[in-house]
């Protein structure tokens, strides 16, 4: 019952196989203006807590948004990331201090494209004590453009009691919309499930993709179960499952399920989950971007087709 009403020497790199595989045209009409402005298509899922339905792919910025904010080449690449994944109706952008710059420079390519007060900005809180976590939430709103935050969340659970007892005050207030944990560790994965079951929020990031699967025994229906809704990180292994699959092309049959390439079959596999709320694939590469927020387009597979896919790539 709910509680309330993130090579080998053989292997393509991803680009080379979005330009060289027929897929690619199909991954092209997410650049059409017209198209990736219709977002009534989208795929969504609700947050338990409040009934609000966001997009299944959001955008992770560990590592590719830590750049120097005055690198203006690299911020280039980058607000081409953010805008593509916004035209392609993408709203969830996820980040935290820990990850550098990554919050300073999602606020502020946010606020160059005009675009800040439609995406639902996520941050964590990473350090120990009462009065440094307030601090540096405090930050991270300034960073991230000064407005109120959708979500923040205790980062891989460090002080987590202290961090929690701030949050649920500020959530009371209206500081913050949404509360939750993280961790990217499938060590971690009871302590999260027992997290869960017994604290209050309304959020839950962990690792979880089709080569790493453990979340599906016990945490993502416990976060089912007692309505918490779930962000996924890692969703590409760190780009170990693009490896795997190195340069062969898609089953047939992943046409079945809306998938134009591997990265929208590893993410909808994730997403086709019914406890999954949204996965959260990180990129410093506009065309990847565009190819990720395909993903929210189209089918998502039922139990018996993830079952088929696991399959396929266990076998690989």
């Amino acid at each position: 019952m709910s509680r309330r009403p993130t090579r080998t020497p053989r292997s393509m790199t991803r680009r080379t196989f979005l330009q060289a595989s027929a897929a690619a045209g199909a991954a092209g009409v997410f650049g059409t203006p017209g198209l990736r402005a219709m977002a009534d298509d989208l795929n969504r899922r609700a947050i338990p807590a409040s009934g609000e339905r966001i997009p299944v792919i959001g955008l992770g910025t560990a590592r590719t948004f830590n750049t120097n904010p005055n690198d203006a080449a690299a911020m280039e690449s980058l607000r081409g990331v953010l805008d593509a994944f916004y035209q392609g109706g993408g709203r969830v952008v996820d980040s935290s201090p820990m990850y550098g710059h990554a919050e300073t420079v999602v606020g502020r390519l946010a606020d160059e494209l005009g675009i800040a007060d439609e995406l639902f900005m996520a941050t964590k809180v990473w350090t120990r004590g009462r009065d440094d976590g307030i601090a540096q939430m405090e930050r991270s709103r300034e960073r991230m453009g000064g407005g109120r935050l959708d979500l923040i969340q205790v980062h891989n659970l460090v002080d987590l009691q202290t961090h929690l007892a701030t949050l649920r005050a500020w959530r009371d207030e209206g500081r913050v919309r949404y509360i939750g944990v993280t961790h990217s560790r499938t060590s971690q994965h009871d302590e999260l499930t027992r997290i869960v079951q017994r604290e209050p929020i309304d959020f839950v990031q962990l690792n979880y993709n089709i080569a790493a699967r453990n979340a599906e025994a016990r945490l993502l229906p416990a976060a089912a179960d007692n309505g918490v809704a779930v962000l996924v990180n890692e969703p590409f292994e760190r780009g170990t499952l693009f490896r795997r699959v190195g340069d062969r092309a898609l089953p047939g049959w992943a046409g079945d399920i809306g998938a134009a390439t591997w990265a929208q079959f590893f993410l909808k596999f994730i997403t086709g989950h019914p406890a999954v709320t949204c996965a959260i694939p990180a990129t410093s590469d506009p065309e990847h971007s565009a190819d990720n927020i395909g993903a929210c387009r189209g089918p998502l597979p039922d139990d018996n087709q993830r079952e088929r896919m696991a399959r396929y790539f266990d076998q690989l």
